[in-house]
């Protein structure tokens, strides 16, 4: 199997460690737009304080990231077109474009899903087909992403995310990808430096985060 997956987790142990991770992880995703807010501060809004130095754009776009976040975190239903579609809908409010060949969308998901390969590679090959074909109106890397994390929470797989030092990189292998349609290099890159989850402890048979609170600071 060219991508196996990196972590076997149960998938209550992978909600929490989505949910202690929260605010890193809208801080990560805040970033697929120009923002000057800090991770403090996106804390701190996450967590429903008013903060006067955080543009109220910025404010609206935690609110909705955390929204999103809390829908795939505790939704129960396996991933489907549908749960992308509510996705959306939190993050921006807009539903999928008018010209979407729906079916076709649907039998590639249902191809995929049913594929014979690990999860984190069928879940990056969803995030980087749904961001490279469009299916909604606006916001389609931020809806692309959760809708592939939520495919490995739902099997234990961990997360995808890139820590922010990488992300000038991810996003030039990512505009080559939209002109050449190969994912390949796209994909073996993510692998290597955007799949995180959690390792047990030795010592104490805990679980130990390999998220680095030092590439949010």
């Amino acid at each position: 199997m060219l991508y196996p997956d990196k972590f076997y987790l149960t998938q209550d142990l992978n909600r929490r460690f989505a949910r202690t991770n929260l605010a890193r992880l809208i801080f990560s995703d805040l970033h697929f737009e120009k923002t000057n807010i800090s991770l403090i501060q996106t804390q701190l809004v996450a967590d429903g304080l008013n903060i006067e130095r955080a543009s109220e754009k910025d404010k609206e776009r935690i609110i909705r990231l955390k929204r999103a976040w809390q829908y795939i975190i505790n939704e129960n239903k396996m991933l489907s077109l549908d749960i992308e579609l509510k996705m959306h809908l939190l993050l921006t409010g807009y539903g999928f474009r008018d010209n979407l060949n729906y079916k076709q969308e649907e039998k590639f998901f249902d191809g995929l899903m049913h594929s014979d390969t690990s999860i984190t590679d069928k879940a990056m090959t969803l995030m980087y087909h749904n961001m490279r074909n469009q299916l909604f109106w606006g916001g389609n890397k931020r809806t692309a992403t959760l809708a592939a994390i939520k495919l490995m929470i739902d099997h234990g797989a961990g997360l995808i995310n890139v820590p922010l030092d990488k992300w000038d990189h991810w996003n030039k292998l990512i505009s080559e990808y939209y002109l050449t349609g190969k994912m390949n290099t796209l994909k073996e890159w993510t692998y290597e430096n955007g799949i995180q989850g959690v390792v047990l402890n030795n010592n104490s048979n805990l679980p130990k985060s390999d998220i680095n609170p030092a590439d949010y600071d």
